[in-house]
C-alpha cells in the first residue's frame, strides 16, 4: 500500500493534504480525544467548555489559564510530516495543506499555502481596535491580554459556537475539488463542518492515514492505519526529512 501512494505521489503534480490532530501529536502536541488527550485530563470544566465563545465571554481569566497551559506550543518544531509536504509544495507537486490545527507548524516547516480551518495560535487581535499581536503577547501577560485601548486580546482561533471563515472554507474547497491526489491523514473525521470538505473531492485517489478506523474509510482509495510519521519516513525511502 505504501508503494501505490508513493507512486501517487511521484506520477502527480496536484496534491492537497487534509490533515487533523494526529499531524501535531508527532510533534509531541496532544490531541483531544486520544488517551492522554485534553478531554481525559482533569480541568475544573470540560475542555470544550473552556473552549467555547460563550466560556470566554463568561470566564476569560479562565479561559487564559487554560488556553496558556494547553494551546500555545510556541517551542515545538515540526516534524516529518510537516517538512516532507513543504518539500513537495516546494517542488510543485502539493498545491495546499487544508488543517484543523492551529498551531501553524506548516508554516515554520515553510508551507506557504495553507487552508487553516479553525485559525492560528499566530494570529491574535483587540477585540474593540483589531490591533494585531504576536501570540508572545498572550503568552506573557499575566491575566487577560489587554491592548493599549483597553480591549480583550482573542487568539484568532474558531471556538466552540463560532462559525469558520467564509473564504477560508471556500479556498479549502477549491483546492480539494480541483485535487489529482488528496491525502488525509491524523483525523478521525468526525469534527464537522471541517470532516464534510472531503465530499467535494472529484477524484479517484483518496488515501486516509490514520491509526484508527474512519467513517469514510470504506470510500478510500488507499487506507493506511498507521502512524503519519511512519509512513511519511518510508515515502521518504526511510529519511525522516
Amino acid at each position: 500500500m505504501i508503494e501505490t501512494l508513493k507512486n501517487w505521489v511521484d506520477a502527480s503534480e496536484n496534491i492537497v493534504f487534509f490533515g487533523g490532530a494526529g499531524v501535531s501529536t508527532e510533534s509531541g502536541i496532544p490531541d483531544f480525544r486520544s488517551v492522554d488527550g485534553l478531554y481525559h485530563q482533569k480541568f475544573d470544566y470540560p475542555p470544550e467548555e473552556i473552549l467555547s465563545h460563550s466560556f470566554f465571554l463568561r470566564d476569560p481569566a479562565y479561559f487564559y489559564r487554560f488556553y496558556r497551559e494547553k494551546m500555545l506550543p510556541l517551542s515545538v518544531e515540526p516534524n516529518v510530516v510537516h517538512r516532507t509536504l513543504a518539500k513537495w509544495e516546494d517542488s510543485g507537486k502539493l498545491r495546499a495543506i487544508v488543517t484543523q490545527n492551529i498551531d501553524g507548524l506548516h508554516q515554520k516547516a515553510g508551507s506557504k499555502a495553507v487552508f487553516e480551518l479553525h485559525g492560528s495560535i499566530h494570529r491574535n487581535y483587540c477585540t474593540r481596535c483589531g490591533k494585531f499581536f504576536p501570540p508572545e503577547f498572550i503568552r506573557d501577560c499575566p491575566e487577560i491580554p489587554r491592548c493599549e485601548c483597553g480591549g480583550i486580546v482573542k487568539p484568532d482561533v474558531v471556538l466552540y459556537e463560532e462559525g469558520l471563515d467564509d473564504a477560508t472554507v471556500e479556498g479549502a474547497i477549491r483546492a480539494i475539488e480541483n485535487a489529482d491526489v488528496l491525502i488525509v491523514g491524523g483525523t478521525s473525521l468526525t469534527v464537522y463542518p471541517a470532516a464534510g470538505l472531503l465530499r467535494y473531492y472529484r477524484g479517484r485517489k483518496l488515501a486516509l492515514i490514520n491509526r484508527d478506523a474512519t467513517p469514510y474509510d470504506s470510500e478510500a482509495d488507499l487506507v493506511l492505519h498507521e502512524s503519519l510519521g511512519a509512513v511519511f519516513t518510508k515515502l521518504n525511502g526511510g529519511d525522516p526529512a
